[in-house]
C-alpha cells in the first residue's frame, strides 16, 4: 500500500463518525437525502450518495431518525428528521468530539 492510499484510508476512517454527527444536526431541520448530501458538502463533509443513503436507513433503524413521506409532489420523497433519542446522542458525540479535540490539542502543543 503506497502512503496516499494509507493516508487516504486513515483519512476516511477518522471522518466516518463526522458524517452521522453532522446528519443529527443538519437534520434536527426535516430534509430529504439529496439536500442533505448537498447541506454536508457545503458545510465541507464530502461524503458519497452510496454512503450517506444506508446511513440514513441504518439511523432510522436504531431510531435516532424519523421520517415520512411526502407525495404532495410528482415524485414521492422521504423526508428524515432527528428523533428525540437523535438529538441526545448527537449532544453525547458533541461533548466527546470537545473533549477530543481538547487532547489532541495538548498533544500537539506539547511538540
Amino acid at each position: 500500500m503506497s502512503e496516499d492510499e494509507a493516508l487516504t484510508m486513515h483519512l476516511q476512517e477518522l471522518r466516518r463518525g463526522t458524517v452521522v454527527l453532522a446528519s443529527l444536526q443538519l437534520l434536527r431541520r426535516p430534509g430529504y437525502g439529496y439536500g442533505l448530501l448537498e447541506d454536508l458538502g457545503r458545510h465541507g463533509f464530502a461524503v458519497d450518495a452510496n454512503t450517506l443513503y444506508p446511513l440514513l436507513r441504518r439511523l432510522e433503524k436504531q431510531g435516532y431518525l424519523a421520517s415520512e413521506w411526502n407525495t404532495d409532489e410528482a415524485r414521492p420523497r422521504k423526508f428524515y428528521r432527528t428523533s428525540p433519542a437523535g438529538s441526545s446522542l448527537a449532544e453525547a458525540l458533541i461533548a466527546d468530539w470537545r473533549s477530543l479535540t481538547s487532547a489532541i490539542e495538548s498533544l500537539t502543543q506539547e511538540h
